[in-house]
């Protein structure tokens, strides 16, 4: 499907923004939030980054840090409402790109990003997403250790953690991020959460996405 048309919510996620400190330690711990993501994700369809019908009306790219907690932000108000109201019934694609705010170190955030990139191979990226959302912590704070990112592949039901692992060797995925970033760069992208969104018929229901998209 051909973008045609973006929203750009400049929310400023970056390093002066400081994000909730969700759990102590430096180990991903559940918190309930395995079975809330599971309940959320049950039976839409998910392709690599892409949560939804391929066939919806209207596809929306979120461009995001896992880091940033204006996503964290948007991650557990606004697009829980998305994938319940939207994408569950198949209005809406959501897909998720990476650009890089409120991760300051590059190194991490390659590994963060290409973590849930692999965990797309498995077609199980939203769920790594959703999780690390909610079980994120002060940005930049250097809590995202392997041990943090296996913690929340280990709670990704259905996830071959033998086969994840090997993914997140495959130079493919860094060459998505680069990508994500370049596309961003065109589009004038700055800031995190930022959404662009087209059409490939008119949709009554469009206008509820963009005041959602930009609440």
């Amino acid at each position: 499907m051909t973008v045609t048309a973006a929203v750009l919510i400049a929310t400023g996620c970056g390093s002066n923004t400081a994000g909730p400190k969700a759990f102590g330690g430096n180990t991903a711990k559940a918190g309930g939030a395995p079975g809330e993501v599971s309940a959320l994700l049950a039976g839409i369809p998910q392709h690599g980054r892409a949560l939804g019908d391929p066939r919806a009306p209207v596809v929306v790219q979120f461009f995001g840090d896992l880091q940033c907690p204006l996503c964290r932000k948007f991650a557990l108000g606004s697009l829980d409402t998305l994938i319940n109201s939207y994408v569950r019934g198949g209005k809406l694609k959501i897909e998720y790109r990476s650009l890089e705010t409120a991760t300051h170190n590059p190194q991490t955030f390659e590994t963060q990003q290409v973590a849930a990139l692999a965990a797309g191979r498995q077609n199980r990226m939203w769920n790594f997403i959703e999780l690390f959302y909610r079980q994120q912590r002060e940005e930049d704070s250097g809590y995202v250790t392997e041990r943090f990112l296996q913690g929340l592949a280990q709670q990704v039901g259905g996830l071959n953690l033998t086969a994840w692992t090997a993914a997140r060797d495959d130079p493919a995925l860094v060459n998505t991020l680069v990508a994500d970033g370049q596309g961003a760069s065109d589009a004038d992208i700055r800031s995190t959460p930022s959404f662009r969104f087209g059409e490939t018929r008119p949709t009554p229901y469009l206008a509820a996405i963009k005041k959602l998209l930009s609440g």
